[in-house]
């Protein structure tokens, strides 16, 4: 099928990255995206070359990074990544938070990052303990968000909604005000990395999410992002992603799908040209939600989802109420679970 809808944005180079520091973490969760390891990989990229990637994109213009792991924190080179660019760029964080001191957080604060996001995810120990599987993670996440805000550092939650937390979202919104957070982010479920094997076990049905999401009341000062309809714009026309072992794979989301190059061999901007990169930048499409592309100003919802439930690029997001068309958000394609995940056929080659 030819694809009729283009996304209209157009970059010749990305204005941010995120940057998967490490691939290694302190917890065992079960949704990790990266499949972590206690200790960080032989392979992954030294404080050197990170060193050296950073300074190369801000001779090219980047603006803006995201840092997130595996937990970067868990690498003790990171402060040394911190405080060599958080006053080139507009600098984010993410991490569960369980290694931050009030001493950390002050000196985060010093260096100048902008925001530091926290994976908390639930309402109470039990249901979060279970979910890092590590006891005593929901107070030391809680106890570094508390340091965060202490030190003046701007600082949001962030949970990843599933079936184990579905029902004590609205808590989880009473927390964060209560905390004194002022923005929070609910997102998806994204079928990469160790979260795959569990996918029956954790994974809502749209309707089910739907509903927890429609039956949500915002507490007066906090703000609510999240990931579903109407706010699914395609943004993969900006996104720009390496993973702990130097590959270019566009998207933290992606990063079993794709490879465009690795930055040990190649330029990082010569990855940006590649055929495929270039093709999912321009969005094209087979379906779009029309009041997601009006208000997002992009088509067709993430290609992370879409390709995972339809092995198909230009596949419409079954994340997306107008979008889904019966498809059953609570089971995966088989070919999915593979290492190396493709779809059999003209799709997957």
């Amino acid at each position: 099928m030819t694809a009729a809808i283009c996304n209209p944005m157009h970059l010749e180079t990305p204005v941010k990255v995120t940057i998967s520091f490490t691939h290694s973490c302190n917890l065992d969760c079960r949704h990790c995206y990266a499949s972590c390891t206690r200790a960080p990989a032989p392979r992954e990229l030294t404080t050197a070359e990170w060193l050296a990637f950073i300074d190369y994109l801000y001779e090219n213009d980047v603006i803006a990074l995201l840092f997130e792991g595996g937990e970067p924190f868990h690498r003790p080179d990171f402060m040394d990544v911190v405080r060599h660019c958080a006053r080139r760029f507009m600098v984010r964080i993410r991490t569960n938070g369980t290694l931050l001191t009030p001493a950390l957080a002050r000196e985060l604060r010093q260096a100048g990052v902008g925001t530091v996001l926290v994976d908390v995810m639930g309402a109470r120990a039990a249901t979060h303990d279970l979910l890092t599987g590590v006891p005593g993670s929901f107070e030391r996440a809680l106890a570094g968000v508390r340091a965060l805000l202490e030190a003046g550092v701007p600082t949001q939650l962030l949970l990843i909604l599933n079936r184990h937390n579905v029902a004590e979202v609205q808590d989880w919104l009473a927390l964060a005000h209560a905390l004194g957070i002022r923005r929070v982010a609910i997102l998806r479920l994204y079928p990469i990395g160790r979260v795959k094997a569990r996918w029956r076990e954790m994974a809502l049905s749209l309707d089910e999410m739907t509903a927890a999401l429609d039956a949500l009341a915002v507490p007066e000062g906090l703000t609510l992002m999240h990931s579903w309809h109407p706010n699914d714009g395609n943004c993969c026309w900006q996104m720009a992603a390496v993973n702990a072992y130097g590959d270019s794979i566009g998207c933290t989301y992606l990063r079993e799908l794709v490879h465009y190059g690795s930055i040990r061999t190649m330029p990082f901007l010569e990855t940006w040209r590649h055929p495929l990169y270039r093709e999912l930048r321009a969005g094209r499409v087979d379906q779009a939600c029309p009041s997601c592309s009006d208000s997002q100003g992009s088509c067709g919802g993430c290609r992370s989802t879409a390709f995972a439930f339809h092995g198909r690029w230009d596949a419409p997001d079954p994340f997306d109420v107008t979008l889904n068309q019966g498809t059953d958000l609570r089971a995966l394609p088989s070919w999915m679970l593979s290492a190396g995940p493709r779809p059999p056929g003209p799709a997957g080659s």
